[in-house]
């Protein structure tokens, strides 16, 4: 069962500066859509670089700031280790995948 407060983003190949700005936008609609928690899903990405990381950064605020969660999956060791080199390990709520989150919201 889709769980409609929560919307489901799912970025693939490089999440960098070219795409940031989508992914920014993204965030603006699920915000007006309503739901209370976002998760996104990186089950297809393949790099991120400091832009993409800042994208998920900015909208962990700005969902925070609507009083909105937005928590991570399906993390690669790259985006993991660049995670954990910036400390954002500690700041995210990161699930090994979409069905341990199910498992714990629902």
């Amino acid at each position: 069962m889709q769980n409609h407060s929560v919307k489901v983003i799912q970025p693939s190949g490089s999440l960098d500066a070219s795409k940031s700005q989508e992914f920014r936008q993204k965030i603006t609609e699920i915000i007006e859509s309503g739901a209370k928690t976002v998760l996104v899903d990186f089950q297809d990405v393949t790099f991120m670089d400091s832009s993409g990381l800042g994208a998920v950064v900015l909208a962990f605020k700005v969902l925070r700031a609507a009083d909105k969660k937005l928590v991570l999956c399906s993390i690669n060791e790259q985006v993991r280790l660049l995670f954990e080199l910036t400390g954002m390990d500690k700041v995210f709520e990161i699930f090994p995948n979409q069905d341990e989150f199910n498992k714990l919201t629902n």
